[in-house]
């Protein structure tokens, strides 16, 4: 019975730590209906293209929607922020009443991590975070979370008017 909380445990361990290991990957991608530099959001994969080019992409692991909080469209980033500070939405501050009006750029605390890119038409944004173990899982409120080494890799690809398409 030990060996086996053992086993398990360890297999916690690497699933946790390659969970939070920022990894953006090169790959032949279907998804020729998407011109280059269109970002692609997977949210039941929970992954996140940058199309290249007719056959690649960039992939990168994600945070999406909990259940009830998923949303799927097109819209285009309109405002990129490095150390954003954070004001929850008015559903967040909803369910979670103690939560600071706003919580500085740069706070352990603050959700955004290093870098965010405002979505038009709401209040969602492409983001870091603070707590990498939530990359992989249905965790948000809408909003797409990477890890802080991936969003800074793709903000610097990308710029205000990015077309995001958002599937499930």
């Amino acid at each position: 019975m030990a060996m086996r909380i053992a086993v398990a445990l360890a297999a916690t361990i690497v699933l946790m730590s390659t969970a939070a290991e920022a990894r953006p990957e090169m790959v032949g991608a279907h998804l020729a209906d998407y011109s280059p530099g269109t970002i692609v959001v997977k949210t039941g994969e929970r992954r996140l293209y940058l199309i290249l080019d007719n056959g690649h992409a960039v992939r990168y692991p994600v945070g999406v929607g909990k259940a009830g909080k998923q949303w799927a469209g097109t819209t285009k980033i309109d405002g990129k922020y490095l150390n954003p500070a954070w004001a929850p939405p008015a559903e967040v501050k909803r369910d979670k009443p103690n939560i600071p009006d706003v919580i500085p750029g740069g706070s352990p605390r603050n959700p955004m991590g290093v870098a965010a890119m405002t979505l038009a038409g709401g209040e969602y944004a492409i983001h870091g975070t603070n707590v990498p173990g939530s990359i992989g899982g249905f965790v948000s409120y809408g909003c797409i979370r990477m890890l802080n080494d991936d969003i800074t890799d793709l903000y610097g690809r990308v710029s205000v008017g990015t077309t995001v398409v958002v599937t499930r």
